[in-house]
Formats: C-alpha cells, sequence, structure tokens
C-alpha cells in the first residue's frame, strides 16, 4: 500500500439558511475556508418534493469567475441558462457549468417530478477557477449517469463514480480548466477502497449517507463528523464501508490565489466584483427569463 495521507480537519456539516432553503454546509466552515480550489460544498436534501412543498425552485441568477457543478443523487432537475441549454439532470446525474465571464441560469426539479413527488438530493459544488480563467467563454456540460465511467472494488461492494479527473485506468468525461479529480462512490457494509490522490493536491471525503472508516483510524457519521480534509502527503487514502454509505471525494491541485467573493461571483479582487455587478445589471451576461 502507498503511504497514506495524514488528517488535517474532521469536522461537522452543519446546517444553513438559504432563503426557504436549509441546506449543510462543510465549506466554509468554522476553521476551514476552503480546500483549494473548491471554494463552496453545499448539501442539499433529501427534499420531500412535492405539489405542496417545492423550496428547491432557483430561478434565474448569474454566476462569474468560477466553476458551478451540481452533482444530483436523488430526483430529478431541470436547468437552463443564458446560452440556450435546457436539461433534465436525472439521479446519477452531473451538471458542470463553466460561468467564466458571465452566465445567467436557473435549476428546479421537473414539473412532472414535482406532480408525482419524490425525494430531491444533491451537492453543489463550486470550483474556483485561476485568475487567467476567469473571463473565459462560459460552457455547460451534462453527464447522465450511464455516461459516468465505474470502477469497482474486487469484492464489489465499493463502486467509484468517475466524474472528473482520473482514477487507475479510467478517465472522467468532464473537461476541466484545472487538474482536479471529482468521485462519487456508493458502498455496501464492510466494502472498502482505496483511493489514489496526488502529493500536490489539496482533498477531502464528505459522507452524504451511512457511516466509514477513514484511513483505518477515523470515523465519519451522518448527523455528526462528515467531512475529512486531508493534508498535503502521502498519495493514498482509504475508505470502508461500516454502514451501507454514500461518499464524496474531491481533490485538485491549489490554486494559491487572492479570492474576492461577493454572492454569485469569485473574483480576484474587490473592482473585479463591481465590474461583475455592473456587467449583470447592464445584461452583459446574457439573459434568462
Amino acid at each position: 500500500m502507498n503511504r497514506l495521507k495524514t488528517i488535517q480537519h474532521k469536522v461537522p456539516s452543519p446546517f444553513v439558511n438559504m432563503g426557504p432553503i436549509r441546506l449543510r454546509q462543510p465549506i466554509p466552515t468554522l476553521g476551514i475556508e476552503n480546500v483549494d480550489p473548491f471554494i463552496l460544498l453545499h448539501h442539499y436534501g433529501p427534499y420531500a418534493i412535492s405539489e405542496f412543498n417545492n423550496p428547491f425552485d432557483l430561478g434565474p441568477h448569474p454566476h462569474r469567475g468560477f466553476e458551478p457543478i451540481t452533482l444530483l443523487f436523488k430526483g430529478e432537475q431541470f436547468h437552463r441558462d443564458s446560452l440556450g441549454n435546457e436539461m433534465v439532470v436525472k439521479a446519477g446525474g452531473v451538471q458542470w457549468t463553466t460561468a467564466g465571464h458571465g452566465i445567467i441560469h436557473a435549476e428546479a426539479p421537473t414539473k412532472e417530478f414535482v406532480k408525482k413527488g419524490g425525494e430531491l438530493e444533491g451537492i453543489q459544488l463550486w470550483l474556483n477557477l485561476p485568475a487567467k480563467d476567469k473571463m473565459m467563454m462560459p460552457n455547460y456540460q451534462h453527464l447522465e449517469d450511464k455516461q459516468i465511467p465505474k470502477l469497482f472494488s474486487e469484492d464489489k461492494k465499493v463502486q467509484l463514480n468517475i466524474i472528473a479527473g482520473k482514477h487507475k485506468q479510467e478517465s472522467g468525461l468532464i473537461k476541466t480548466q484545472t487538474d482536479v479529480n471529482v468521485f462519487s462512490a456508493k458502498a455496501t457494509e464492510g466494502g472498502k477502497m482505496e483511493i489514489e490522490i496526488s502529493e500536490k493536491h489539496q482533498s477531502l471525503i464528505y459522507l452524504l449517507e451511512g457511516e466509514i472508516l477513514v484511513n483505518n483510524s477515523e470515523t465519519l457519521e451522518k448527523g455528526k463528523n462528515q467531512m475529512i480534509t486531508f493534508n498535503q502527503d502521502g498519495s493514498t487514502v482509504v475508505f470502508e464501508a461500516i454502514k451501507e454509505s454514500v461518499i464524496l471525494i474531491l481533490s485538485g491541485e491549489p490554486i494559491k490565489e487572492k479570492i474576492s467573493q461577493h454572492g454569485p461571483f469569485v473574483m480576484n479582487t474587490q473592482t473585479e466584483i463591481l465590474e461583475a455587478m455592473r456587467d449583470f445589471q447592464d445584461g452583459k451576461m446574457g439573459h434568462l427569463y
């Protein structure tokens, strides 16, 4: 076995209120501003969606300077944006938006899903862009579950989904601007897997559901401690499922640039934030009605 990464932080995933939405926010949280290049991690749901309860209807809003990413674990959402994309994202699917110099998008459970009812759960992830790419052309990528490469542990108790980046012989289909890995995993009780992660990368494991043992030493359990971040040492992390579990594994080479953030804009200076606000008000990020 390669040398295990040492654990930096072990933290809970506290609830925060975002308007009518109550969700978990492990990044940023107390003592962790970000895990560069990942600057925000929201875990929303599971919500029981129905015609009488639909808090996750996010109307048109702008972004600039980073990549907002949605990993959907339960339910289905309808995405539309100022580039003209309209896409239904279903459980197991991913939408990866490169906001670049500006995009306006909206997302909500599909009308059909709201009508029939069901559970909605996902991860909203903000991935920073380096200064040289913050004003690039915006782009949208979508993957269905069947398009995502999958690796299995020898006992078939762990399924690793390679959304972006590379693990062993499999590479994700998402085109990334920086060196990152975005993996999700489902593990049945007793399932164990070793994940290779570069020493150059900042990295974390986040638990959505269940209970796991990380690096043979630390336990993550839903509702208690749900995230571990690692130091930039060693080249592997190992997890073992104590119960049936759903897991997110993220790693990336740090950008190491100053961040200036205001609402939906992530830039490098306050001046650039003011420019973003003005450009949005002037309609330079497009329109979505």
